[in-house]
């Protein structure tokens, strides 16, 4: 996959390029850079270090939407090599923007429902870049309450910009999809866990994250609106979008202050990308030890506390 670089990044590029020529010039025997690319890859990791443990909310954001970010799929290759994709609403269609389906993680039957973005125009399009139709969250609701019929515990994976806001997804009723979606899984009498992987955006995240934990990556985003939506609405403009990020308080570290998320999941210095499979061993060990949990709560307060962790949120005292 080509490394895609985002703008606060380029000092970082500078310097990589710096070392590798040094390498190159090194390599080729007319002089001895050794020490010099010794302390160069040192000044390097100090730098990595800096820039990603100071980043704002809208690098952040640019962190959650980048191109090279692993997807649903990437996760669920390495965490659950045995899942099985199941399709259809049985009312319309197939919406590829949410896969759902079942299989086992280690020893561990469970069912999987995940946004799904593309990469490249081609799939970006059949995949509608991660925003699903009505279908798809008929889709996703169907799957999970046949999880629940069988007592398997359901695990969700956010990362999407927001629900398909066409007249075609209107049409099809786009709103009361959503709304059945929230309504049915406070009350499915298994354990759900909701791990934000990239973007969380408004209903169409919320649509699947009804849950008992919600667990969030470092570098992912989880609000109501867009940065660029909330900025169009607030100062009619959508360039504002940096400015409304610092205002919707939209990251992990927000979030877990406001007690809207359970539990924030390291990332590498630098993004999940940049090690794959290390951030999905570090998933499933969480979504694992979650389960485990979980599953000791018997089904009655399990319900109770399901619907008392969503009353309180946007509770404040005057």
């Amino acid at each position: 996959m080509e490394r895609f670089y985002l703008d606060f990044e380029h000092p970082i590029v500078e310097m990589e390029r710096q070392i590798r020529d040094m390498n190159n010039l090194s390599s080729s025997g007319s002089v001895d850079l050794d020490e010099d690319i010794s302390r160069m890859e040192k000044k390097l990791d100090k730098l990595r270090e800096e820039i990603y443990t100071h980043l704002n909310r809208w690098q952040k954001v640019q962190l959650a939407r980048h191109p090279n970010r692993p997807y649903t799929s990437d996760y669920l290759q390495r965490i659950c090599p045995s899942f099985i994709e199941l399709h259809g609403d049985r009312l319309f269609r197939d919406d590829p923007s949410i896969i759902t389906g079942m299989g086992q993680i280690d020893s561990r039957s469970v069912v999987l429902v995940g946004h799904q973005k593309g990469r490249g125009t081609k799939d970006n399009l059949y995949r509608n870049f991660g925003m699903p139709h009505p279908e798809g969250y008929r889709k996703a609701l169907r799957v999970m309450k046949f999880g629940a019929k069988f007592n398997l515990p359901i695990i969700t994976m956010i990362d999407t910009p927001g629900a398909y806001p066409g007249l075609e997804a209107e049409e099809r009723g786009q709103a009361e999809a959503i709304a059945r979606n929230l309504f049915e899984m406070a009350s499915l009498p298994v354990p759900i866990i909701t791990v934000v992987i990239g973007e969380g955006g408004s209903g169409g995240a919320l649509a699947i994250s009804v849950a008992d934990r919600i667990l969030m990556l470092e570098y992912a985003i989880y609000s109501v609106i867009s940065p660029e939506g909330c900025a169009s609405i607030l100062y009619r403009d959508s360039q504002q979008a940096p400015k409304a990020a610092e205002a919707l308080k939209l990251t992990a570290q927000d979030l877990m202050e406001l007690k809207v998320i359970d539990g924030i999941i390291p990332e590498p210095l630098g993004g999940a990308h940049h090690d794959v499979d290390g951030i999905a061993k570090t998933i499933k060990e969480e979504i694992l030890k979650q389960i485990d949990e979980l599953v000791e709560i018997p089904v009655k307060e399990l319900l109770v506390s399901r619907t008392e962790k969503y009353e309180k949120m946007g509770v404040w005292k005057e």
